[in-house]
């Protein structure tokens, strides 16, 4: 992927929480420094594989609330995934699971969220906004990776890819409940917090966003009480404060804490958890660590095959792309 910007999008409109993320920032939570990222991984990654980008590319998530921007310079290959937001350009709507071309002068606009909470918009080349402690991802409480997005922004695209894709089968996704693994103060919780997690449904509440969500429902009261030693939180992780509104903890979470975490949302789950709307009911359901991992490593599967899956739309004939096929299909003599 080119470092030099070949093509420049201006943002005319976004709404509230707009910015730009990547896979996430890592080792360094050791120094307090939280991950971020897209909270919802694989969309990121099978909006980056409709523009020919690697899964973890820097994209602009929009949360609830939909974007509209102009290309100023270049020509620009656009998809989105993730929220059943759809995109236009130039008021030309794409097809879903589709990627196509903005040329300079044309508006790309993207929908409101309409079956969850979280939509990508990715460019053919990414974004080439300079990293901060390696990845573009905004953490908006600490100032890392810059601000949310706002109007009259200008972001650096990289080169656009030879040809548009879509993909060629609607994407696979787990349903069913939020898969837990109990811990790291379960024992701190009781069982029969555990249990009461485990058998009730939670409503998402309105005091939700990118750092956590907490849920209503009946109360889960830790055993033994809600103060213990901070300690590491990993994503995911499920707090108990004192009033007994479980805290689910996502990409831009502290790095410690001092409540006790009943349980951890699998890896696999976080971005189905996140896409949840407010009023939402959610149930959690208890895995193994074996389980858990399975589950990981069949959502790599799944980022891995989105490029596999992916068939070009309208090919250009130019000569990138009749040097990539094979235009010679046996010999025969002119006799």
């Amino acid at each position: 992927m080119s470092q030099t910007a070949s093509a420049l999008l201006r943002v005319d409109w976004c709404g509230a929480g707009a910015s730009v993320q990547d896979a996430g920032r890592f080792g360094l939570q050791r120094y307090g420094v939280s991950p971020a990222g897209a909270m919802d991984r694989e969309a990121l990654a099978l909006a980056n594989a409709l523009v020919g980008n690697p899964a973890g590319v820097a994209a602009i998530e929009c949360p609830l609330a939909g974007f509209a921007g102009q290309v100023e310079e270049g020509r620009v290959l656009v998809a989105a995934a993730g929220g059943g937001s759809e995109v236009s350009i130039a008021g030309r709507k794409l097809p879903p699971f589709t990627s196509d071309f903005a040329e300079r002068g044309e508006i790309v606009t993207l929908g409101p969220a309409r079956s969850g909470v979280f939509a990508y918009l990715a460019f053919g080349g990414g974004i080439l906004s300079p990293p901060e402690l390696g990845s573009l991802s905004v953490h908006r409480r600490s100032g890392i990776g810059g601000a949310p997005l706002r109007p009259g922004d200008i972001l650096p695209l990289g080169d656009a890819p030879v040809r548009a894709r879509r993909l060629a089968r609607s994407p696979d996704a787990p349903k069913g409940p939020i898969r837990i693994v109990p811990g790291p103060q379960d024992d701190h919780a009781g069982a029969a917090a555990l249990a009461l997690l485990t058998s009730s449904g939670f409503t998402i509440s309105s005091q939700a966003d990118r750092m956590g969500v907490r849920l209503d429902g009946p109360k889960v009261m830790p055993a033994g009480g809600h103060d213990i030693v901070s300690d590491g939180i990993a994503t995911g992780a499920i707090q108990l404060p004192g009033d007994g509104r479980p805290i689910v903890l996502l990409r831009d979470r502290q790095t410690t804490g001092g409540y006790p975490k009943i349980a951890t949302v699998i890896s696999a789950d976080i971005g189905r958890f996140a896409q949840l709307q407010q009023g939402s009911t959610v149930r959690f359901t208890i895995v193994s660590r074996a389980e858990a991992i399975a589950a990981a490593r069949a959502a790599a599967a799944r980022i891995d095959g989105f490029a596999a899956a992916m068939t070009g739309v309208n090919p250009i004939l130019d000569a990138e792309l009749l040097l990539s096929v094979n235009l010679i299909d046996g010999v025969t003599a002119g006799r």
